[in-house]
């Protein structure tokens, strides 16, 4: 699997923020990449040394919208998260090292 489709997207959220003075990242990653595609994906994009990498399953969130019919319910996409672990002597991610 290529690197670009592993790696979505990345997530920023407050506690994702968090983690940038200690190298560790958060992406929206493919449902079927384990942690070894992703931790070569990362490597690969953005030329940095991955320690570690942690997954979850995200379950989508319940949603209800008035319609003129009634109420309809629904369901968002359910999706994987990674979160990546960089090495101490290696170099930051440059992306999110320009949001600080």
């Amino acid at each position: 699997m290529e690197a670009q489709k592993i790696i979505l997207e990345p997530i920023m959220t407050e506690k994702s923020y968090a983690g940038f003075p200690n190298k560790v990242y958060t992406f929206k990653v493919a449902t079927s990449a384990n942690k070894i595609e992703i931790k070569k994906a990362v490597e690969e994009l953005f030329e940095v040394q991955v320690a570690r990498v942690n997954t979850i399953i995200v379950k989508g969130k319940q949603k209800t919208r008035n319609t003129k019919s009634g109420q309809v319910t629904g369901r968002t996409s359910d999706y994987k998260k990674a979160i990546v672990f960089l090495k101490p002597e290696s170099k930051a991610i440059a992306f999110f090292e320009s949001l600080n």
